[in-house]
């Protein structure tokens, strides 16, 4: 089964635009309109340019995001049901939440997602979550964003507690002094 490989361009709008829509996807479109995916499948290549990676680190809450690409598998599963597989590869420089100090870190993520259009699970509503099963994600006038695929997969995989390599917590308090030393219980620790 032969799969072709096309690059997916920029969407004209900045992200999906619709009420509620996460702003990390808002950062990063790259819309792929289902009808176009061959019987073969279609692999499909994104990446973010400079300006988008700095829209990226705002919405993601990092100092900067270095690198941001991500490749894709789009197989049709039926007729209006997709299994999108693949994997995400950025580079970013987060703030240690001990040292406050900024450090790189690459972030590595498989992505294996199934599309339905709004409304049509393909399966009766208690089978959806049979074998912690998700649900399909919506395809949304008959495109997927998988650069809001892609985004979303980023922000799941940062660290909410950024620490910089070879930092440690002291459990010094900013007077230099043990944690507790003060406190109404020490005199019950000399008993």
């Amino acid at each position: 089964m032969a799969t072709r490989t096309v690059p997916l361009p920029k969407s004209r709008k900045s992200g999906l635009g619709t009420k509620g829509s996460e702003p990390e996807s808002e950062s990063f479109s790259r819309e792929l309109v289902v009808d176009s995916v061959p019987d073969t499948g279609l692999d499909v290549e994104v990446a973010a340019s400079q300006a988008e990676r700095a829209m990226l680190a705002q919405a993601c809450g990092l100092v900067a995001v270095h690198e941001f690409e991500a490749g894709f598998q789009v197989r049709k599963l039926d007729r209006t049901r997709f299994k999108v597989t693949g994997s995400l590869c950025a580079r970013v420089t987060q703030t240690c939440v001990v040292s406050l100090e900024p450090f790189e870190t690459l972030v590595h993520a498989d992505i294996d997602v199934d599309f339905a259009p709004s409304g049509v699970s393909g399966r009766g509503p208690a089978a959806a979550f049979r074998g912690g099963e998700d649900p399909p994600d919506p395809i949304i006038g008959g495109k997927i964003d998988l650069g809001a695929l892609a985004a979303e997969f980023l922000v799941l995989n940062l660290d909410v507690y950024p620490r910089k390599p070879g930092v440690s917590f002291d459990a010094t308090d900013v007077r230099g002094e043990p944690p507790g030393a003060n406190s109404l219980f020490a005199v019950l620790r000399h008993r």
